[in-house]
């Protein structure tokens, strides 16, 4: 039996980013549809899910607009540049709070949305980037696929990045064979690169290495085995400041977690502790730490910080941040988040606040740690719906409150959005 070609109107997005239009009572995901737009599509079974292939445009949306980047259409990247900032905007916030609604059992109503963060840069804001090797050079992953997709430059990276995929592609060539990934961060105009490994380092990994640092494109390089320690060449550590305490250095490595946007990390450590409001006779129980993104400024409005990080890399840089800075009520703790958060309960610890910035993944068990430690206030950091609303079934479900709502558009022209959520105690919690 032919798929048929229909005329749909799409609806809303997704929250992986893609038009919901509805045929014979069924709904159909069609990427690239914008909400608004009229359509003329495929329709094709993909499991238990309805997909429509877009053949015609026959009417665009009012907030449709020509991508600015040639390679839009094959990319996986940026898969909302056809729509305006605006109707980004109004996307991430229906997304979230369907998602919550649906998925999470909070009401629209229970919370206090806080006017959505915007940040000045919409292109060039990216500051970390993760390459890979296809047979024409270096790029990205295609749009619903892991077809590569060979990059020159690319309008997303920030200026000191944005050129280095066609300029490191040939230093790095002898060596694509035996390299998983090529990891890009930028540090104001300092470059730092990672050479992700297949096995173990050999010279010519060195040596190639070294072209880059060489040719000005880097000032050091990292290579990270499969297996084993990292090797650093040059000055792979780049050094920044911590936000909201400009006394206190904040370094970064391009194999670990840094936020991505440069110019909204300042504006997200703002709004989230501007939402926790710690008192000075507070302790402060930070999850997922990473470098120490937040801890200083945690550390400057709480009676003492307690951060905890599983990645040893992340670690390091951050305990090294804490000693320059001096910040001497902030205890950094490297483990499983989970096992560290079990263990200070059977200690019987106490913490008035806790804030939890896991990887999209989620934080599965972050409702029993905060009720073993006697929580009152959770702030939950999340670039994931998924991840936002299994926290927060969670946490609802051991008596705890959602308050407010943030969102920060700090991925720009993509599905991603960072959103933080506050939760209080109730007497059950307690």
């Amino acid at each position: 039996m032919a798929e048929p070609s229909v005329e749909l109107t799409v609806e809303r997005l997704s929250k992986l980013g893609e038009g919901v239009a509805h045929w014979d009572g069924r709904a159909v995901f069609i990427q690239g549809g914008l909400p608004g737009d009229v359509l003329q599509v495929r329709v094709t079974p993909d499991g238990k899910v309805l997909r429509g292939a877009l053949e015609r445009v026959l009417t665009p949306a009012p907030q449709r607009r020509a991508p600015s980047c040639a390679l839009f259409e094959r990319c996986g990247g940026c898969d909302w540049l056809a729509l305006t900032e605006a109707g980004q905007r109004e996307a991430h916030q229906e997304i979230v709070l369907s998602a919550l609604e649906r998925t999470a059992g909070v009401a629209r109503s229970d919370l206090n949305l806080l006017p959505t963060r915007i940040f000045p840069k919409t292109l060039g804001y990216r500051r970390r980037a993760v390459l890979h090797w296809g047979p024409e050079g270096l790029g990205y992953f295609g749009r619903r696929s892991h077809r590569h997709l060979a990059v020159e430059s690319c309008p997303i990276l920030s200026e000191p990045l944005g050129v280095l995929p066609g300029k490191l592609s040939p230093l790095l060539a002898v060596i694509s064979r035996e390299t998983a990934a090529v990891h890009l961060l930028s540090e104001g105009a300092q470059v730092a690169v990672a050479l992700e490994l297949k096995g173990p380092v050999r010279p010519k990994h060195r040596e190639a290495a070294d072209r880059v640092i060489r040719a000005g494109l880097a000032v050091g390089v990292v290579l990270t085995p499969k297996e084993g320690s990292a090797e650093l060449l040059g000055r792979p550590v780049l050094k920044g400041f911590a936000p909201l305490r400009p006394d206190v250095p904040l370094y970064f490595r391009p194999d670990a977690f840094s936020q991505a946007h440069e110019q909204g990390a300042s504006g997200l450590a703002e709004a989230a502790l501007g939402l926790l409001k710690v008192q000075k006779d507070e302790d402060v129980l930070e999850l997922y730490s990473g470098n120490g993104f937040f801890s200083a400024a945690l550390a400057s409005q709480g009676k003492s910080v307690v951060a905890v990080e599983g990645a040893s890399v992340s670690c390091g840089l951050a305990q090294r941040s804490a000693a320059e800075g001096k910040l001497g009520n902030l205890r950094i703790i490297q483990g499983d988040v989970g096992k560290v958060c079990e263990g200070l309960v059977r200690e019987g610890r106490r913490f008035e606040v806790m804030l939890a910035d896991p990887p999209r993944t989620g934080a599965p068990g972050i409702a029993e740690w905060a009720a073993g430690l006697r929580v009152k206030r959770v702030l939950f950091v999340a670039c994931e719906v998924e991840g936002l609303v299994a926290g927060a079934r969670e946490l609802v479900a051991r008596g705890f409150k959602p308050s407010q709502l943030q969102l920060l558009e700090m991925f720009p022209q993509t599905r991603h959005i960072e959103v933080l959520l506050t939760f209080f105690h109730t007497a059950e919690a307690r």
